[in-house]
This record gives C-alpha cells, structure tokens and sequence, in this order.
C-alpha cells in the first residue's frame, strides 16, 4: 500500500514538473553525427541547442566561483554520478586533468571563465572523455529526463509506470520516506537519563 501511495505521490510531483518545469515534454534536441561533447551534453542532459562558452562554462560552475575545479568537471563529466562507480578514482582523476591542462593557462590546476571562453574562441574544446554525456543531475532530474520523459507523458497513470526504471526510482523514494519517518519517530523520543551510561552523565 505504500509503495502504491509513494507511486501516486511521485506521479503527481512528476506531472507537476512537466507542467512548470524547464522541460515540459521537451524531446532532446537531435545533435549531429560529430557534434561536440559539449553539444551534445547540453542537448541530452538539459534541453539546450544553442549556448555560447560563457553560457556553458556559468551553467557548470556550480559554486559560482568563477572558475571551474576538479570537483565540478568530475561532476559536469558526471563522473560523481553512481553510474561511474565502475571507473577508479585514479582513471577519473586522470581524464580530468586532461580537460583542466587543455585550458588551464595560468596552471593554477583550475579552469577560469576566461580561460575557457578564450579557449574556445580558439578552437579548443572539451574533449569526450568516453564517459558518456554527462549525468550530473539528482535522482529525480535523472529519472525525469532520461526515463520519465522519453517513455511517459502528461497522460501517464499509475498503471502505466511499470519499467524497471519506475520501479527502482519509486522503491528508492519509499526507503527515503520511511527513513524519514523512523527519524521522525526518534526525535519525538524522549531520553531516558538512566539509559545514559553514567560516564557520561553531568552529576548535578
């Protein structure tokens, strides 16, 4: 029954989404055969066609620091995503210092606004590193534009989310509800003071 409650519950989010979000039945923008892998992250992994470096590089710079770290490319390459978990830390570390010393001027082990859009106007670009597009997104982003989007419409019903996708997603949201709930549980706990070992206890 609560798994039938979290299905209806998420459907409806999902439905909300479509009808207000960024990507309200939007199909990816077809990209061609040798696109970049920056046209074709920007197509399959948000909607977008058409983007200038200044666009793209502000878009990945998650923490607006006006440069890009190793941090946020492992992230934009999608390499913090649980699908990549099969890559060592050693292969991922690797492949994105090959994208930092591709633009990084100053050798500062970072990539600046400037640095990127001076190297693109340049003809750099970022490389494919063979990781895919570039899943960077949470749970619920993935989900809606990668499965939700492609095999479902404004018109699903509960009856109809039966991909292996649906389900894993919505048993994922059940064991967050009743770990939320069990938390919720715990903090209405009162302590029991005779339960704290003594060592630990502030004689009065």
């Amino acid at each position: 029954m609560r798994l039938l409650t979290s299905l209806a519950g998420a459907l409806a989010l999902v439905s909300h989404a479509h009808a207000h979000g960024d990507h309200a039945h939007q199909a990816a923008p077809s990209v061609a055969a040798d696109a970049s892998w920056a046209e074709r992250h920007m197509a399959e992994e948000h909607h977008i066609s058409a983007f200038d470096a200044g666009s793209f590089f502000n878009l990945h710079d998650y923490d607006s620091s006006n440069e890009w770290t190793k941090d946020d490319l492992l992230k934009t390459y999608g390499l913090k995503d649980p699908s990549t978990a099969h890559i060592s830390d050693a292969e991922k570390s690797a492949a994105i210092d090959r994208v930092i010393n591709t633009f990084d001027r100053d050798r500062s082990g970072t990539v600046s606004f400037a640095e990127f859009t001076m190297g693109d106007a340049q003809g750099l670009k970022l490389p494919d590193l063979g990781y895919g597009p570039g899943h960077h997104g949470d749970d619920e982003y993935e989900y809606e534009i990668h499965h939700f989007e492609k095999y479902h419409g404004e018109d699903t019903t509960e009856e109809d989310l039966i991909h292996p996708e649906d389900i894993e997603h919505f048993r994922h949201h059940e064991e967050m509800e009743m770990a939320q709930e069990r938390q919720e549980r715990l903090d209405k706990m009162s302590i029991v003071e005779a339960n704290i070992p003594s060592k630990f206890r502030k004689e009065l």
